[in-house]
């Protein structure tokens, strides 16, 4: 959400104190802290070759620490200066910055849990413990400055997501055309067909859509190619996957899997394993549903567990390979909250503002893979809406 620097820094006091966390400690070398730079805004054209710190307490006056021949770089912030020159002063200046203070937030996770905000390195950690000051993770702080979206972005993504669940019908009616007229088709003719229908609608993606037939649907992460690809044919399961975003600043994803046989008649196999995805999916939405009403807090992990669990009962637990949802935002795997309890352990709450996929697998090597894949997008007001309606409840027969 963009801001000018004070009021960023306003809103990051109250969501200290709504946290009741002591203070955020910003650490940033060289760029390694992508947080850093964005949260605090730090202007694009500045040489950044020395360490620099900014504290903000969530109350009272932040302090910076600069180094002398960089001292001027985070002039556009408020808060007190104090400029180092050796390593000594540098850890003089840290003793100055964390006075009275006995814990901060950093972009830290115990035993590297949640990687994704894990930017500051092992030794720095270090250093501020040595101040006698304890390091907390800051993996929900940055969320609510990374994560949430805006009215304009959720309006967009709307749209984005009607025009992706529009793509999804007409691919499934380009594959039965090119089936019934015998017109040799392959994956990748059916990915391109995808990549036309985004050109079209003025949407742009990181990456291409993914058309998998048959047992290359048993690889999560398969992605046809121009060499790389296998036919379509008559008789064929068939996933698409397909991620995009409008083309302008500041756009959010969505993103959708759906999964349907190339003829009049879906054989019971597929159904069956349809039946159990679906299942996984709809507890880990009823959850989120549940909680959201009821005002209740709930983490990323308590979404996977409830899906996981669904699909563990029904035998097919061992076939359940990746999380079940990720965060999205301005990139396809966004900032805030997986639904992540196998991958890692995602503690970081589901709050407002933000968005996810709920998209369980069901991968029987060599043979087929359905998943499932849906958005959620949590209002500011705490609704739950899912884009793009109406989802997947069976797997579509494409000749029917």
């Amino acid at each position: 959400m963009a801001h000018n620097t004070l009021e960023q820094i306003k809103l990051i006091q109250e969501t200290l104190q709504r946290e009741k966390i002591e203070a955020w400690l910003f650490y940033n070398f060289r760029g390694s802290n992508v947080f850093a730079t964005r949260i605090l805004s730090l202007p694009p054209h500045l040489t950044q070759t020395r360490r620099y710190l900014y504290l903000i307490p969530a109350r009272g006056t932040p302090r910076k620490l600069v180094h002398n021949i960089e001292q001027y770089n985070l002039d556009h912030l408020p808060g007190e200066r104090r400029v180092y020159l050796s390593w000594q002063s540098l850890e003089e200046g840290l003793v100055w910055m964390l006075s009275g203070l006995s814990s901060v937030a950093m972009e830290y996770s115990p035993r590297n849990a949640i990687p994704y905000v894990s930017t500051v390195d092992a030794g720095t950690v270090e250093l501020v413990r040595g101040t006698g000051v304890k390091v907390l993770s800051s993996a929900n702080l940055v969320q609510y400055f990374e994560a949430r979206w805006d009215d304009e972005q959720m309006k967009e993504n709307d749209t984005t997501a009607g025009h992706l669940r529009q793509i999804v019908d007409l691919t499934f009616g380009f594959i039965r055309q090119r089936v019934t007229s015998n017109t040799h088709t392959t994956e990748y003719d059916v990915q391109q067909f995808m990549l036309s229908e985004f050109r079209k609608r003025g949407i742009v993606t990181q990456s291409d859509p993914n058309c998998s037939v048959n047992a290359n649907s048993a690889n999560p992460h398969y992605e046809p190619t121009k060499e790389i690809h296998s036919p379509v044919r008559k008789g064929d399961f068939v996933l698409i996957d397909l991620w995009a975003k409008t083309d302008k600043p500041r756009s959010v994803y969505a993103d959708i899997t759906w999964t349907g046989f190339a003829g009049e008649k879906v054989p019971e196999e597929y159904a069956k394993v349809f039946a159990v995805v679906k299942g996984g999916r709809d507890a880990a939405l009823n959850l989120v549903r549940s909680a959201f009403a009821s005002r209740k807090e709930i983490c990323g992990f308590q979404v996977d567990d409830a899906a996981r669990t669904f699909i563990e009962e029904k035998g097919y637990g061992q076939y359940f390979i990746h999380r079940t949802g990720h965060s999205i935002g301005e990139e396809i795997h966004g900032n805030g909250a997986n639904m992540d309890n196998l991958e890692t352990r995602d503690e970081r709450k589901i709050i407002p503002g933000t968005s996810f996929s709920i998209e369980p697998g069901v991968y029987l090597p060599e043979k087929f893979g359905i998943r499932s894949e849906i958005d959620v997008v949590i209002s500011m007001s705490g609704e739950v809406i899912v884009p793009g309606l109406p989802i997947q409840e069976e797997v579509i027969p494409i000749l029917k």
